[in-house]
């Protein structure tokens, strides 16, 4: 079957990796290129729906279709509520197995873009000075110049140059740009 699989991957211009187990899979170091983990129910050793939920553990986000011959709609509901993209049966169509293939290639390009750009946020973020960081919070709440001031005991002129010296920092075009980041960051603002 793993050759099968291969053979298929291969004619469309896909290059697999192929494990004998899920412990040889963990013993391997994975390329940093989009990527998805083809599992069946029943290995060797670990499960696959073990695996996965090892993976969950770990926090390592590899999409995931599993393929099975002795599947039932309890194995399968769990495979997806634990985040897998596709459950597939044995015979599946070549066609199924691809198009899976592309939906996880694609989630995988996406998540590994926005960690791109939360690290770059996050880049940014760390160029601010501790007054900057300070007042981001009470920035992206949509308080005014003047209301911050008061609520945090500045002039409103050292606000407004210290939010223009933020804003330019964090390469925010407008405010919604820079509410988005502070989201994107996780960054908590103080409720008006």
């Amino acid at each position: 079957m793993r050759n099968a699989i291969k053979n298929l991957l291969k004619s469309v211009g896909l290059e697999p990796e192929l494990f004998a187990s899920a412990t040889e899979f963990l013993a391997h170091g994975r390329r940093d290129v989009p990527a998805c983990l083809i599992l069946d129910v029943r290995l060797p050793g670990i499960s696959g729906l073990d695996l996965q939920r090892e993976l969950n553990s770990a926090g390592i986000q590899i999409p995931i279709i599993f393929i099975t011959a002795h599947g039932d709609i309890p194995m399968s509901v769990r495979a997806m509520k634990a985040g897998a993209v596709e459950f597939l049966t044995k015979p599946f169509r070549d066609q199924d197995l691809l198009d899976a293939i592309q939906i996880c290639l694609g989630r995988d390009r996406a998540r590994r873009q926005k960690e791109k750009e939360v690290s770059d946020l996050q880049s940014r973020l760390e160029g601010l000075t501790p007054r900057e960081r300070e007042l981001l919070p009470w920035v992206v709440s949509g308080r005014t110049n003047k209301e911050i001031a008061a609520e945090i005991g500045m002039s409103e002129i050292t606000v407004k140059v210290q939010r223009a010296s933020l804003m330019r920092k964090m390469q925010a075009a407008s405010f919604a740009d820079l509410v988005r980041m502070a989201a994107d960051l996780r960054i908590r603002y103080t409720k008006v």
